[in-house]
């Protein structure tokens, strides 16, 4: 700095939001993260005792992620460079990798390097990091809100420990309303604002286990609460007032999208219509495409009841043109008519193991010819060559049906389908049954 530069103005604290204000400055004001944190745990154990081997911290939005990296900068005896890999590019991590090779090599310090959401980086990017992990000149610290398993680089994630940060549940958000409440140096104490637990229960659901979101929220709240003369007091009817609609952790490409796919599709296999309309409501509320649900509904009704209950696929098609027939939000009560009568409807997987196996006979075994019995034979040549020779028309035999196989003669006598005792299936069992005698006698 010149002696004509300006020195920098002090920074007011209240133009620091006041979740950054909030954030833990030890280990032990960390909440809700025990599993991972708490003393005896494998990361608290590497942290104390300045051992950290990369790491990539996996969790929702506001679980603590970025205050562990902090944490660890604060603690550790390593140089420490953080940067985001939304606003940082390739060449900023070579510059990094460089110079933490020299300070490696000069002083024999290691460089901790914090990457905030490290899945924004392409697997080439993060190839970057793989020399200087492996010689020891850094330790990687990752910072992702979707699965490492999909999002980063295998080389990289086989040379770093994986820790799960879970969303914070609705005790340990109102413990940090409440300590945000009363701490008079960084929070709100000398406000004396008066809150009453239903009002702080209501912002924790509403979070939906993100402790940045809760403490935002609290803040809007004591705005809204100011009065002329006493306390700003917080309670449920204030909120009524201030919250609106709660944004649902959703990525409609990411894993939440397939996680609560799954669950809607587990729910209705097993009959559970509460859980099943609920998933289903998860799902459209956050925004997914209903036109995509109903593409697995129909999939569902021919893969998990099948023949058990033939009209769900019937059901299925009418609820996705419902869909593009009025759009959203109407075409929801289609959806759930479609999702609530298949939880109810009897279960099979009948017809998808039968072409399950069907398939693969088709793919491994030797793929015998059709036989000439059941071949047409629209000319001559082909009546010549016996095409059609010693095919009986089913409807000239008694009870319709032909002692004669339509399977090649490598297959003669599989079974691919093989109906289960449930709903109309039951039915079909019995009639193949009859089938196949007449067949035999």
């Amino acid at each position: 700095m010149s002696l004509f530069d300006d020195p920098p103005a002090p920074v007011d604290p209240k133009t620091i939001p006041l979740a950054e204000r909030m954030r833990p400055r030890t280990l032990d004001e960390v909440v809700g993260q025990d599993a991972v944190v708490a003393p005896g745990r494998p990361l608290r154990e590497m942290i104390d005792r300045d051992l950290l081997q990369s790491i990539i911290l996996w969790g929702p939005p506001g679980t603590g992620k970025t205050t562990l990296a902090r944490l660890i900068a604060d603690l550790t005896r390593a140089d420490f460079v953080a940067f985001s890999a939304v606003l940082s590019g390739i060449k900023e991590v070579k510059d990094v990798m460089a110079a933490a090779e020299q300070r490696r090599r000069m002083t024999g310090r290691r460089t901790i390097v914090f990457v905030d959401e490290i899945h924004r980086f392409n697997k080439a990017q993060q190839d970057a990091f793989l020399p200087r992990v492996e010689s020891g000149d850094i330790v990687l610290i990752g910072a992702t809100t979707e699965n490492p398993s999909f999002e980063v680089n295998a080389a990289l994630l086989s040379r770093s420990k994986v820790f799960v940060l879970k969303a914070l549940d609705e005790d340990a958000i109102v413990s940090i309303l409440r300590k945000t409440l009363t701490d008079t140096e960084r929070g709100l104490g000398r406000q004396q604002v008066e809150a009453d637990d239903d009002a702080l229960r209501a912002m924790a659901r509403f979070a939906n286990g993100d402790a940045r979101s809760a403490i935002n929220l609290l803040q809007l709240a004591v705005s809204s609460a100011q009065q002329p003369a006493g306390h700003p007091k917080i309670d449920t009817a204030l909120l009524d007032k201030v919250l609106t609609n709660k944004t649902l952790l959703y990525d409609k490409s990411g894993e939440e999208h397939y996680n609560l796919m799954s669950a809607l599709h587990k729910s209705l296999r097993n009959s559970d219509a509460d859980a099943s309309i609920y998933w289903l409501a998860r799902m459209l509320e956050a925004g997914e495409d209903p036109k995509y649900v109903a593409r697995r509904l129909i999939r569902f009704a021919s893969e998990d009841i099948g023949n058990a209950d033939p009209q769900a696929l019937m059901i299925a098609v009418a609820a996705k043109d419902a869909v593009h027939f009025i759009g959203m939000p109407e075409g929801n009560t289609a959806l759930a008519q479609a999702v609530l009568y298949m939880a109810t409807a009897p279960k099979s997987n009948a017809v998808y193991m039968a072409y399950g196996e069907a398939a693969d006979a088709a793919k491994n075994d030797f793929a015998a010819p059709v036989p000439l019995h059941i071949r047409n034979a629209p000319t001559k040549l082909m009546k010549q060559l016996d095409y059609g020779k010693g095919y009986k028309y089913a409807h000239d035999e008694p009870g319709a049906v032909a002692d004669m196989d339509c399977l090649p003669d490598n297959l003669k006598g599989r079974e691919f389908y093989k109906p289960t005792d449930f709903g109309f299936e039951k039915e079909i069992k019995k009639r193949l049954a009859w089938w196949k005698g007449k067949r035999n006698t």
